[in-house]
């Protein structure tokens, strides 16, 4: 389905009845990221998909997408299907722009799931990374893609997934010029959320990957221990729901009963 939102169109998936379940994929992904968890996310809930700015089948919106303006979006997609209360869960990127929402919407939220993300910000180390993929991004998109999304799976993940993993790959290389960069510089000037997320009121998962390049897991674990976050650590890396799609899927499945 298409929502126009400040002349351009938001792209989003509306599928089952019960609770709603908003879910944000990551950062060279699209609404395609959770096909996998509909048949069994969609029994008893109804669940929507965002493509969020300049992915999928969602136009750019200039050239930063900043975390507050991609919540923005999904605010007005949320709105137009007049949805009240509802559980938010975000992939990597997804879960910057689920804390953005959760600043601005806490009243809306029964809970908040952050998937292989974070609440911190960039330091100083991975904001540079950051300036310098976009400028590398300009003259080489296909190479700089398929290295930055191969860096997300271990060796091991990549031979045990060939298929989702070449699908993944398939669905990243989308993704526009403009779209890249714009959510890059989002990303890199997001500020820190450790001390919203940790007040928020509502439920609280934070589900990590132990071998995760992007996302330190041992270090949420430690900082989130005597909190009211729930952090689950799984076996693999930063792509849970392809590395480990079971466990990760009754975390979900559990965390909106």
């Amino acid at each position: 389905m298409i929502l126009e939102y400040k002349g351009i169109n938001v792209f989003y998936t509306d599928q089952g009845q019960g609770t709603a379940i908003i879910l944000l994929h990551g950062f060279l992904e699209n609404h395609k990221m959770w096909h996998a968890f509909l048949p069994e996310l969609t029994k008893k809930n109804r669940v929507i998909c965002i493509d969020l700015l300049g992915h999928g089948k969602t136009d750019c919106l200039g050239y930063i997408h900043s975390m507050e303006e991609m919540a923005e979006m999904v605010h007005a997609v949320l709105k137009h299907l007049r949805l009240r209360k509802y559980y938010m869960l975000g992939h990597s990127m997804g879960g910057y722009i689920a804390l953005a929402y959760a600043e601005k919407y806490t009243e809306t939220l029964k809970g908040v799931c952050l998937l292989n993300s974070t609440y911190k910000a960039d330091d100083a180390e991975r904001k540079q990374l950051r300036v310098r993929a976009n400028k590398m991004i300009q003259t080489n998109f296909n190479n700089m893609v398929r290295m930055s999304f191969a860096n997300l799976f271990s060796e091991k993940s990549k031979v045990l997934y060939k298929t989702a993993f070449d699908a993944a790959l398939k669905e990243a290389l989308k993704t526009p010029l403009q779209g890249y960069i714009a959510c890059q510089e989002g990303m890199r000037l997001r500020p820190d959320r450790q001390k919203l997320f940790s007040s928020l009121t509502c439920k609280k998962l934070l589900i990590a990957g132990k071998n995760d390049p992007v996302v330190d897991a041992e270090n949420l674990v430690e900082e989130t221990k005597n909190t009211q976050i729930k952090t689950v650590v799984l076996s693999e890396g930063h792509m849970s729901h392809i590395e480990n799609y079971k466990m990760c899927l009754e975390e979900i499945m559990h965390f909106i009963e």
